[in-house]
């Protein structure tokens, strides 16, 4: 990687909120880096996300396995994107939930111990991370209210419109395991998108 990984993270973070040397050197003596494989696991079900992860290079999804072991995709995820389980995090329960890199991935991670004492010793670190949540809690909410009332070629549309990035690199099962469709209905969804 030609950027550090944790100067990533740092710009990201300046994009919202000032950080002065002291502070950004603080962030940088928590901030672990981990390098992962193309599908390797960062997190399983029966574990406890005891982090907060950010993808400084490549991309992750994060999703469940049903009772027939059908995959569904939550979340896809590339650069200067964070992706966890943030109910397993924030409640402290094991996680019934797979964060498995898609390419090869560098992710900058900080432990919730860490992040405490980050909260306590950098408001704007605190500020930060609530406006994630919250943004978070949004986008949950409103992706949950899609796929109750919008019909999948708008959902589709609405996907291609926001992850612009995302089409080209991720595998087309992801892509409709995300959707709530199959592989053949979403390249039947990609005809369609084209012929408009």
């Amino acid at each position: 990687m030609d950027v550090n990984p944790i100067e990533v993270l740092v710009q990201h973070l300046q994009q919202t909120t000032a950080l002065n040397e002291k502070e950004i050197q603080r962030i940088s003596e928590v901030a672990e880096i981990v390098l992962l494989k193309r599908k390797e696991l960062l997190l399983q079900p029966g574990q406890l996300s005891q982090h907060m992860r950010f993808i400084a290079q490549g991309s992750a999804r994060c999703y469940y396995l049903d009772e027939n072991t059908q995959e569904h995709t939550l979340q896809i995820g590339i650069e200067e994107w964070w992706i966890n389980d943030l109910y397993s995090f924030l409640t402290q329960k094991e996680s019934k939930l797979f964060i498995q890199s898609i390419e090869p991935a560098t992710i900058v991670q900080i432990s919730r111990e860490n992040l405490e004492q980050l909260y306590a010793e950098i408001p704007a670190i605190s500020t930060f991370f609530r406006l994630k949540i919250q943004s978070a809690y949004v986008a949950l909410q409103e992706r949950t209210i899609e796929h109750m009332s919008a019909d999948v070629f708008t959902r589709y549309q609405r996907f291609i419109k926001e992850y612009r990035n995302i089409e080209q690199r991720v595998p087309q099962y992801m892509i409709a395991s995300y959707l709530g469709v199959t592989p053949e209905f979403l390249s039947y969804l990609k005809k369609k998108q084209h012929e408009k």
